[in-house]
């Protein structure tokens, strides 16, 4: 079995991590660790400078980045391996990335929060995650956190 987890950061992210250790320890499956560094590019160009966007871009990557480490760093603790953690620069819409990478490595199971850091207060569930689970090629566990739920450390 093959599980993925995006990873942004967020605790949503980081308890989908939690669960998705669990499955991996019950069903001996590897666990593949993503986080999408989306892209700018479609920004026009009098709203950045191309300096300013190219920080932009840095710190988006950045984060994704440290994302991924964290996760992984989440793993080891849990005393579960990963099989594949990298960062994916997207060029396409952070939710298309996820698939597909999903397609291309034959994952079986998407462990999702349901709101990352992107997520606007208004929706219940993330437009990131509603996506990921209306065309995803395989099953979607969405992960979501009660407001008064705690992670442990």
């Amino acid at each position: 079995m093959r599980i993925l987890v995006p990873v942004d950061g967020s605790e949503h992210s980081l308890k989908a991590l939690e669960i998705a250790a669990d499955f991996a320890r019950i069903k001996q499956a590897d666990i593949y660790v993503i986080s999408v560094a989306s892209s700018i590019g479609g920004m026009a160009d009098h709203e950045r400078s191309p300096n300013s966007r190219e920080r932009y871009e840095e710190v988006i990557q950045k984060r994704a980045d440290e994302a991924v480490n964290c996760a992984c760093e989440v793993l080891r603790k849990e005393e579960v391996g990963v099989k594949i953690s990298q960062t994916l620069s997207a060029s396409v819409s952070v939710p298309d990335a996820i698939i597909d990478f999903a397609e291309a490595e034959q994952i079986d199971l998407i462990v999702l929060g349901s709101l990352g850091l992107s997520a606007p207060s208004g929706f219940k569930v993330g437009s990131i995650a509603r996506q990921v689970v209306r065309y995803s090629p395989c099953s979607v566990y969405l992960v979501r956190i009660a407001a008064d739920a705690q992670l442990k450390p």
